[in-house]
């Protein structure tokens, strides 16, 4: 699969800091996904947290680590921290379903999106009356006799496309309401851009920030203002 498809596997395209920024998570936190965590206490053992996606080996200081795979599992992850489950008490159950689903890079495949509210159902019946149960039962719900993911991770599924292969293709880029961000990897070497035109959103917002008017971007570059205004808007406030 990395070999014959490497721009989406094995080029590392983003690093920590990017990859959180594009999926609306801390920095800190998408580190502990990345490369896992050591917990230390004076009174206890220690808590060792594995890397939960697809990472790549640093080949300089602030060099790019994570493949575009990891940024698509990063995002379902992303999801999952949205609905308001802790991550340190659920990574067990996420390992469990990307072993069932039996895949490499499970949570960046397409099975995640048909067959993973059933797995994680299955698997709170197997682990009933524990918390981590509870928890991951909250990540799921009944609808019209099916087992669907929570609304607030559909959404975010529903974000990505995903190739022949089964695997993620491209998604849109969850922090905007209006604007149609993309990040395809094929594409500008994976930074998000708008769908319609293309361009680079850091092209658009550095153009602005020198002066150019909103009015004139949008016609220069073929992209609707209220889409503009709604990129403006998130950059301005990750900037406060």
């Amino acid at each position: 699969m990395t070999t014959s498809d490497p721009i989406r596997f094995a080029v590392p395209l983003y690093t920590v800091a990017d990859a959180a920024r594009i999926v609306g998570v801390p920095a800190s936190t998408l580190a502990t996904w990345s490369n896992g965590y050591v917990r230390k206490f004076s009174d206890r053992s220690h808590v060792v947290g594995s890397s939960i996606i697809t990472h790549l080996p640093q080949t300089g200081y602030r060099e790019p680590t994570i493949p575009f795979v990891g940024l698509a599992e990063a995002l379902v992850l992303a999801a999952v921290r949205q609905s308001g489950v802790p991550m340190q008490r659920i990574r067990p159950a996420l390992k469990q379903l990307q072993a069932d689903i039996g895949v490499q890079h499970a949570l960046a495949s397409r099975k995640l999106y048909t067959d993973g509210a059933e797995l994680l159902f299955d698997y709170v019946e197997h682990h009933a009356g524990t918390d981590e149960a509870r928890l991951v039962r909250s990540l799921v719900v009944v609808r019209n006799g099916q087992r669907v993911f929570k609304e607030v991770i559909e959404a975010y599924l529903s974000r990505i496309e995903y190739a022949s292969d089964g695997y993620a293709a491209l998604f849109r880029v969850p922090a905007y309401e209006h604007a149609e961000v993309v990040v395809d990897p094929t594409r500008a070497f994976g930074v998000p851009i708008f769908e319609r035109g293309g361009v680079r959103v850091d092209d658009v917002l550095e153009r602005f920030w020198a002066g150019d008017p909103l009015d004139e971007l949008s016609a220069e570059f073929g992209v609707p203002a209220d889409q503009l205004e709604d990129v403006l808007r998130v950059a301005s406030r990750r900037a406060a």
